[in-house]
């Protein structure tokens, strides 16, 4: 879709009030989005209004930087009690094995010893498939939004005929 107007934009974006001064986090991301898809004089009267995109477009960077630590704090902290549960499980059997057993009782005790690493291994490589897609999310939409900053800051800098050349980012 072609965006012709900033109320297209804004309708696009679900924003009620005719005005960028409520463009929340979330939406900047959209709007950023959605650049490619305007008309070049209808982006250069929205980027002109929001001198606060990039320092948004910095705090969203952070926000996502402490979310994925998050995630893998609570991450580890899971894979931990995993471990520990397996390994209660291991001792309980080693016990078991310590028992008096028929050759029958000892063979399954060795086949759940197996079985119980083999799960647990499973959920390493399970967790594993896990960190990495989630570094690669994080890793694309950091990137995203690295590239809208430049975008902006260029786009700015070529309104107030500075040329394409990226000036250095104001400090969050």
């Amino acid at each position: 879709m072609r965006y012709k107007s900033e109320l297209e934009v804004m309708k696009a974006l679900g924003i009620e009030s005719g005005s960028w001064r409520n463009l929340s986090k979330d939406k900047v991301i959209g709007l950023a989005t959605m650049m490619p898809d305007m008309d070049k004089e209808v982006a250069l009267k929205i980027i002109e209004q929001l001198p606060e995109f990039t320092r948004f477009a910095l705090q969203v960077l952070d926000v996502m930087e402490k979310r994925h630590e998050s995630s893998l704090n609570h991450n580890d902290l899971s894979q931990q009690q995993v471990h520990r549960a397996f390994q209660e499980v291991r001792d309980v059997l080693k016990g078991e094995l310590e028992k008096d057993l028929s050759w029958e009782q000892r063979t399954h005790i060795y086949d759940l010893l197996v079985e119980t690493s083999d799960r647990e291994f499973a959920k390493d490589s399970e967790n594993k498939q896990f960190i990495d897609g989630l570094f690669n999310k994080v890793t694309k939409l950091g990137a995203f939004t690295i590239v809208a900053v430049l975008v902006y800051v260029g786009v700015r800098a070529a309104v107030q005929g500075e040329g394409w050349s990226v000036p250095q980012l104001p400090d969050a």
